[in-house]
């Protein structure tokens, strides 16, 4: 483990980590909360690592970790196959929509630690391929998260179906430690310890938030304008609905920026293909509603744009969170508009401070060009491939006009 750590440069806990680690190492169970970005993934690995090379075991898999979308998913298993490297341990991923007997085969195997999304998890438990009745080691990632996507039901079957609590290790870890959240932890954990770091600090300190009250007709016109101001290398502007992030695609388009749209309408291999493109920086801009919000670690995102703004206060903390993340800095602006303004005081309440305003001026508005529109085929595509816009991503074509 230690030859691992030296490997990927890790040098000093993060809050989180000093916080939780001593606790879970010395076998206590543990709710941790803490903002985005701040080394939660790399405490609970750890600990869980710890755990199984310390402790003999011969039950597979030895440890569950669950997550609430595919994407969190892959990146809890990358980090843990960088942790992992000089060991011996087992490190298996399923989630839904690819792979099915393969990841299938995977688990029939042996695994040591296996991480996942609820709906796969369940669906192997239930053929008997996935063994829980002698989980030494559970976490649950994005607690939070799990609620609103309305999973809930499904990690109490799995939980339920493990060994009592007081007879495993249990951690939790949550950006927001709701009542909801640590009722659950209460009810499947053995007396954890609560954790919170910086809990009257909701967003980061390094992000730097500003406002911009608009009209909702100029509001293309602003994001273009501010655009051509920065350098959008890796930019995230976030929508709360598909027919909007469409438009607002179509307006970068034609306007000389290259973006992709994170909505329903393409398989989860050409969406991993989207998020790769991203984090690489070989995709400046994506176009996001709050599927990208929570539990994403994309590096160095240096802006994030709110276009229209959440209409749940919570959600705009998860979404400026994608940026200045491990103590980097970032921007996140955002535009209120006659639409979407009302849920500013929420806002300004719940993360405790009045979001600094900036004037619209002429130089920020930029003159546009007509936006692309998407093909016909495009359209049929999208009605044929489902309406879950939590689920899957996609970058339309452009039409010839």
């Amino acid at each position: 483990m230690h030859k691992a750590l030296d490997a990927i440069g890790f040098t000093s806990c993060t809050p989180i980590q000093a916080a939780t680690l001593p606790l879970i190492l010395a076998g206590d169970d543990m709710a941790g909360q803490a903002q985005t970005g701040t080394g939660k993934t790399a405490a609970f690995l750890l600990a869980t690592m710890q755990y199984i090379l310390t402790n003999e075991g011969s039950a597979q898999p030895r440890a569950l970790i669950m997550s609430p979308t595919r994407e969190l998913a892959i990146q809890i298993y990358n980090d843990a196959l960088s942790l992992s490297q000089f060991t011996e341990l087992k490190v298996g991923l399923v989630y839904g929509g690819v792979d099915y007997q393969k990841q299938r085969d995977m688990v029939a195997d042996g695994i040591d630690i296996l991480i996942g999304t609820p709906g796969r998890l369940i669906d192997y438990q239930k053929q008997g391929v996935l063994k829980l009745k002698n989980i030494e080691v559970m976490v649950l990632d994005e607690a939070d998260r799990m609620f609103d996507l309305g999973f809930i039901k499904d990690i109490r079957f799995l939980l339920r179906r493990m060994p009592k609590a007081e007879k495993r290790l249990n951690m939790l870890f949550s950006a927001t430690l709701s009542w909801r959240v640590t009722e659950l932890a209460y009810e499947h954990m053995n007396n954890p310890d609560i954790i919170r770091i910086n809990p009257e600090q909701v967003t980061a300190d390094k992000v730097t938030q500003c406002l911009y009250h608009v009209s909702k007709e100029e509001k293309a016109s602003l994001l273009i304008g501010l655009l051509r101001h920065i350098d959008p290398t890796r930019t995230i502007v976030f929508v709360n609905t598909k027919r909007t992030a469409e438009n607002i695609w179509g307006y970068l388009e034609s306007n000389g920026y290259q973006s992709a749209i994170l909505s329903g309408d393409v398989p989860q291999a050409k969406r991993q293909t989207l998020f790769k493109n991203f984090s690489e920086g070989n995709l400046p801009i994506l176009v996001a509603t709050d599927l990208a919000a929570r539990g994403l670690h994309i590096p160095e995102v240096s802006h994030v744009i709110n276009y229209d703004l959440p209409q749940n206060a919570e959600d705009y903390v998860h979404r400026i969170g994608r940026t200045a993340r491990a103590g980097e800095a970032g921007d996140a602006v955002s535009f209120a508009c006659e639409e979407y303004v009302f849920s500013l005081p929420e806002i300004e309440d719940y993360i405790g401070s009045k979001i600094p305003t900036e004037a619209v001026t002429a130089d920020n508005l930029a003159e546009l060009k007509p936006p692309v529109r998407l093909k016909k085929s495009h359209s049929k595509f999208s009605k044929k491939r489902g309406r879950d816009n939590k689920s899957r991503s996609h970058k339309p074509r452009s039409a010839k006009n």
